[in-house]
C-alpha cells in the first residue's frame, strides 16, 4: 500500500496540516499509523467529514428560561414572565400591587414609597411567587408530585400572615372545609386521596395536549387541596406542564379572569370556555416568544409547540 505525508494529504484535502494530525489522532483516518513522529496516510484515505458543531443555543423555551435564570439576564423572557405571572396571578386573588410595584420589587428585591398602602402579604407573596417560578423552571422536566405540590404551596405561603396561624398547615393539605365561588370543594379527609388519584389518572398518557393540561387544572382546583393559595398553586402548575410538553405557556390576566372562572365552572358541559380564554392568553404569549425570536410551531388549533 503507498503512503501519503501529513503534508501532501493537507495539499490534496485543502486543509491545514495541523487538522490532518488531528484527524489521524483523533483515530478518524483509516489505516494511518505513526512511525517515530510522522504520520503515515494511506493514498487512498478519505478527508473525514466534518462533525457538526454543537449548537449552544438553547432550543426549546425551557431551557432558554433556565440560562436566563441562571445569568439573571434583564430583560429577557425570564424577565418578563417573572413580572407578568406574579402580577396577574395574585391580582387575581386580590392583590392590590401594580404591575409597576411589581416589576420594582422583583429587579431591586426592595419597595419605595407609593401612593397608596401595601399589604405585607402583598410583597411577600409577591417575592415568594418568584420562587415559585423559579422552581417551576428548574423542576418542569421532572414532572407533577404530590411532594412537589406541597413545595410549591409552602414556598408560596412562607412568611405571610396566613403562616403564622396554626389551623392554617402551610405546605400541607388543609384542615377545614372551604369552597370555591360559592361552589363545595373536596372535604379535608378526602384531599389526599383525591390528589392521589389525579395523579395518577393524569399521569397515565405521556403525550399531554392543552386540554390534558386544562382538564388537570379543572380538577385539582375543584378539590382546592389548600385552605388558600390553591388558584396560585394550580397556574403554577400549569406552567409547569407547558414548558414540560413543548406547550406555549400563557398567562391568565386580570382582563380574563372573568372568562377564566367562567370557563372554570362550565368545564364539563362546554370545554371551549375556558380553552379559548387560554388560547387568547397563549396568543399574547405568542407575540412575546416572537418578540425575543423564540420559534413555536402549531400542530391544530388547540396546540402550539414550542420548538
Amino acid at each position: 500500500m503507498e503512503y501519503m505525508s501529513v503534508k501532501e494529504t493537507a495539499a490534496r484535502w485543502g486543509i491545514s496540516e495541523r487538522s490532518v494530525r488531528n484527524y489521524c489522532a483523533a483515530g478518524r483516518v483509516r489505516g494511518a499509523f505513526l512511525t517515530g513522529k510522522t504520520w503515515n496516510i494511506p493514498i487512498s484515505a478519505e478527508k473525514p467529514k466534518r462533525k457538526k458543531r454543537a449548537d449552544s443555543y438553547p432550543k426549546s423555551l425551557l431551557q432558554i428560561l433556565r440560562r436566563e435564570k441562571e445569568s439573571q439576564m434583564p430583560g429577557g423572557i425570564y424577565h418578563k414572565l417573572q413580572i407578568d405571572m406574579t402580577y396577574n396571578s395574585n391580582h387575581i386573588e386580590g392583590s392590590r400591587m401594580t404591575h409597576e410595584q411589581t416589576r420594582y420589587i422583583f429587579e431591586t428585591k426592595t419597595i419605595g414609597p407609593a401612593g397608596q398602602a401595601i399589604r405585607v402579604d402583598d410583597i411577600v407573596e409577591t417575592v415568594n411567587h418568584f420562587r415559585c417560578i423559579d422552581m417551576v423552571i428548574d423542576h418542569a422536566s421532572l414532572g407533577l408530585s404530590e411532594r412537589f405540590i406541597k413545595v410549591l404551596h409552602r414556598t408560596l405561603k412562607t412568611g405571610t400572615t396566613d403562616a403564622s396561624k396554626d389551623w392554617f398547615a402551610v405546605g400541607e393539605y388543609k384542615k377545614f372545609p372551604n369552597e370555591v365561588g360559592g361552589n363545595p370543594t373536596a372535604a379535608p379527609q378526602e384531599v389526599e386521596g383525591e390528589i392521589k388519584k389525579l395523579l395518577h389518572t393524569y399521569g397515565a398518557s405521556k403525550a399531554k395536549d392543552l386540554d390534558d393540561i386544562l382538564e388537570f387544572h379543572v380538577r385539582f382546583e375543584r378539590i382546592h387541596p389548600f385552605q388558600d393559595g390553591n388558584g396560585r398553586v394550580g397556574r403554577l402548575l400549569m406552567l409547569s406542564e407547558c414548558l414540560r410538553n413543548h406547550i406555549v405557556p400563557f398567562i391568565i390576566t386580570e382582563e380574563l379572569k372573568l372568562f377564566y372562572y367562567r370557563g372554570l365552572q362550565e368545564w364539563d358541559h362546554e370545554k371551549g370556555f375556558l380553552r379559548d380564554t387560554c388560547l387568547t392568553a397563549q396568543d399574547y404569549f405568542k407575540k412575546v416568544m416572537e418578540y425575543f425570536k423564540i420559534p413555536y410551531r402549531s400542530e391544530n388549533q388547540h396546540s402550539l409547540r414550542v420548538f
